[in-house]
């Protein structure tokens, strides 16, 4: 399941997955919160705190998941993951290379931090 995360500046569109992440998932609370902020800043500042395995994310929630990131793929600014497995920080922080702003991941006790970098200017 994904959630809006709430609290976070305007700016910064965040979601927590917990569970099965499924396409309905990405299509009404992904997709359409980044469509929203494309839409109002030009830009997209991701935050998803993985509170799930990835292998809990469907086949069709993938799909969705690169439907979304085409989309979107020239508004991208920032995009912080915030997991405890280690595989998905790493792929996180290589990840910036294919796409045009910047990724980095965090361990969960660097949350805050996490959030604070998505609010800076580089």
């Amino acid at each position: 399941m994904l959630t809006e995360i709430t609290g976070l500046p305007d700016h910064i569109f965040g979601v927590r997955a917990t569970g099965e992440v499924t396409s309905d998932d990405i299509k009404d609370v992904l997709i359409t919160g980044l469509k929203r902020t494309a839409q109002r800043f030009n830009e997209i500042r991701y935050l998803l705190v993985l509170e799930t395995d990835v292998k809990n994310f469907t086949a069709g929630a993938w799909m969705q998941d690169a439907k979304a990131g085409i989309q979107n793929f020239t508004k991208w600014k920032k995009i912080a993951v915030v997991s405890a497995e280690k595989g998905v920080e790493w792929f996180t922080d290589i990840f910036t290379i294919a796409t045009p702003g910047k990724s980095k991941g965090f361990k969960p006790s660097e949350l805050e931090e996490a959030k604070a970098w998505l609010d800076t200017e580089d």
